[in-house]
């Protein structure tokens, strides 16, 4: 990826794109990340050697790829002010900004911006991220080529043709890995009531979620499959199987994943209008 790579914003999520990004080899010369001060900048540079910036309008300036990695509340305000140079660059934009849709972003832009958006997830952070991709007209298979490559770098990447199916995005890996985390709360509780210690509930809970998901990420089976491989007629398994499907545990996903869905429809509204 030979290309030069300004962030709009130096967070978490940044952050961990540009650490992905220079492991997977990409010279930290050729990153700029940008935040309205330089204390903020300082540990960033400090640790992965990577050009800062606090004049947005400057990083952009020979910028490839520019990542808008601010908050969407104020994702308006940052656009407008580096509108211009936006133009005269024309770099692919890349929003990793949840909720605001394309259309409105590219206007806040200018207009007529090869513009791709990312729902990455938190588990970007330690390089094992999903990221749910969709592009506008304006991009060309090279920049699509591009932005794959970008997030890559922090986990896998699935591109959407219709840009409505990121809401479905976020509810299926987006807001999914705190759906884990209460599992793991849960289960933790419930084997706190049949006697074990918190602590080892908690490391055995999450070890076996690490080790299920590894076999069904290397298997060419499919979840349903891999499920009744654990099951034995009269057994443990599946007794507790049966008691999650009597008590409409799919029903309780789906409503789940249904109201996150309308959540970010809902929120893309509310934020595309303001």
């Amino acid at each position: 990826m030979a290309s030069k790579i300004t962030f709009i914003g130096a967070g978490n999520m940044a952050s961990a794109i540009i650490g992905g990004l220079i492991d997977s080899g990409v010279s930290p010369s050729d990153i700029t990340a940008t935040a309205p001060s330089e204390s903020e900048l300082a540990p960033l540079k400090a640790r992965l050697g990577i050009n800062t910036n606090t004049d947005n309008n400057a990083a952009i300036a020979n910028a490839d790829v520019v990542v808008l990695a601010v908050k969407p509340q104020i994702m308006r305000g940052v656009c407008e002010a580096m509108r211009d140079s936006v133009q005269q660059q024309a770099p692919l934009i890349i929003s990793i900004a949840a909720g605001l849709d394309a259309a409105t972003i590219d206007q806040w832009l200018g207009g007529q911006n090869a513009l791709v958006r990312c729902m990455p997830n938190t588990p970007s952070l330690v390089g094992i991220g999903a990221s749910g991709l969709y592009a506008n007209s304006a991009v060309s298979e090279e920049q699509r080529a591009l932005a794959t490559q970008l997030m890559e770098a922090v986990g896998i990447v699935e591109w959407v043709e219709e840009e409505r199916l990121l809401d479905a995005v976020t509810a299926v890996s987006g807001s999914a890995p705190a759906y884990f985390f209460l599992m793991f709360e849960a289960m933790e509780e419930a084997a706190v009531k049949l006697g074990l210690p918190a602590a080892t509930a908690r490391r055995l809970a999450i070890q076996t979620a690490l080790g299920a998901a590894t076999m069904a990420q290397r298997s060419d089976k499919d979840p349903a499959t891999l499920k009744q491989n654990v099951m034995s007629p009269g057994g443990t398994t599946e007794r507790a199987i049966q008691h999650m499907e009597d008590a409409q545990l799919r029903a309780t996903i789906a409503d789940a994943m249904q109201a996150c869905a309308q959540r970010a429809d809902a929120m893309s509204k509310e934020l595309s209008a303001n």
